[in-house]
């Protein structure tokens, strides 16, 4: 991904006071493929303050980036001075112990958490307490569909968004009346149901002692609700991210999808550009509040250049006008909450029809559990997402399933 346009950040670069000239800091800065944008939209703003400080950006794709940051960690080598980390690295970069607890001195970001919504703080923060990377971008969960061919359907959002029972009839009568699938995988309800019912300090699939949860009522009854949808036929059964999966919401072939509001702006600019004025979003079904991704910024203990990170770090994540301007160009949900206060928020959606979704996902957002992390819940997701296969490929029991899950998690985990 090139430069984009920083057009829209004029109004903010006329704003920002020329900080003292000093000798020139090289601060690099490791990230990946979306997240890089922001961080290229800054650095000229960040100039304006500090003159000083040369921002050197390496981006890599996605798992290219995280393969390397682990690495780099592990060895010490190719270190970089701030880490941008995707959700599901955070735990597992905080308990290896290779990153700054920026709960200590000379952090002391304890004292941001509160400007944060506080789910995402909680992302930050390990079993053991570390606060190991500051919140960017948040992916309040959404459900977006097809209103022209819910409309040709004879559907209402509310059938979709009632209940599960309602979510899969809908489907059914899509079907039959469009030939559209409804959703492309059953797995996506699998994974929006094991996240429901948490509360603050609950773990998807470990308690506080590292018990594993996965033959819980939870697990069943996602398990089962997705197993449900299958055998519906309401789903194209492929996978997110593929070329099927782009396709499907192109021709319409596909008429919703459930994941973080960012979604809205992948579809604009580049899955389904030609669909504009078609999507509109909503709730997910039954009235769960979950979250899909996010980005943080870590230091690593490593680094050479440690104040001038943490500085870095908090022009990115604590400005509200860099959150703003971020917001705007990229679509990417603020972490900070003073951000979303601002009259953007209210703005209509062209894309989605006016509709002024923005103020749906602030709702979703401080709605959403303050759900503990922990290192292995990558692990754990891999085998519940196997186990799950089985269920739907083989005809596995979904009992026997579950119980085969936890072993394996404990085998691999040692616990």
């Amino acid at each position: 991904m090139g430069f984009i346009s920083t057009v829209g950040f004029a109004g903010l670069l006329a704003s920002v006071a020329v900080g003292a000239q000093a000798e020139t800091t090289v601060l690099t800065v490791a990230s990946f493929k979306d997240l890089d944008r922001s961080v290229l939209a800054a650095i000229p703003l960040y100039k304006k303050v500090r003159p000083d400080v040369e921002i050197k950006l390496v981006s890599l794709g996605y798992g290219d980036h995280h393969n390397a940051m682990t690495t780099a960690l592990a060895t010490g080598a190719n270190l970089p001075d701030v880490m941008g980390i995707e959700i599901g690295f955070v735990a597992k970069m905080a308990e290896g112990g290779g990153v700054e607890d920026l709960s200590k001195p000379p952090y002391d970001a304890g004292a941001l958490k509160p400007k944060f919504f506080p789910f995402a703080s909680a992302q930050a923060t390990s079993r053991g307490g570390i606060f190991a990377a500051v919140p960017a971008d948040i992916g309040p969960g959404a459900l977006f569909y097809r209103k022209d061919l819910m409309d040709k359907a004879g559907i209402t959002e509310a059938q979709l968004t009632k209940s599960w029972d309602s979510y899969i009839d809908a489907g059914k009568t899509l079907k039959a009346k469009t030939g559209a699938y409804l959703v492309p995988n059953a797995a996506t309800i699998k994974d929006i149901i094991l996240r429901s019912g948490l509360k603050d300090g609950e773990g998807i699939y470990f308690d506080d002692k590292g018990k594993v949860l996965v033959d819980s009522p939870r697990f069943v009854r996602a398990f089962e609700t997705a197993k449900l949808a299958r055998a519906a036929g309401i789903d194209a059964k492929v996978g997110a991210w593929s070329n099927e999966w782009s396709e499907g919401f192109k021709r319409g072939t596909v008429a919703s999808e459930m994941m973080g509001a960012w979604l809205a702006g992948h579809l604009k600019n580049w899955i389904a550009p030609e669909t504009a004025g078609q999507w509109r979003a909503a709730g997910l079904p039954g009235g769960v509040s979950a979250s899909w991704g996010g980005s943080f910024y870590a230091i690593p203990k490593g680094a050479k250049n440690k104040p001038a990170a943490w500085d870095f770090i908090k022009f990115m994540t604590t400005n509200k006008d860099v959150q703003l301007a971020a917001f705007r160009e990229l679509d990417a949900f603020p972490a900070l909450i003073d951000a979303t206060n601002d009259a953007f928020v209210d703005q209509p959606m062209p894309f989605l029809g006016g509709q002024a979704a923005r103020k749906q996902w602030k709702v979703a957002a401080a709605a959403i559990p303050a759900t503990a992390v922990d290192r292995y819940d990558p692990i754990a997701a891999e085998v519940v997402a196997a186990e799950f296969d089985k269920v739907l490929e083989q005809n596995k029991a979904v009992p026997q399933a579950l119980v085969d899950a936890k072993k394996a998690i404990e085998r691999r985990v040692r616990r």
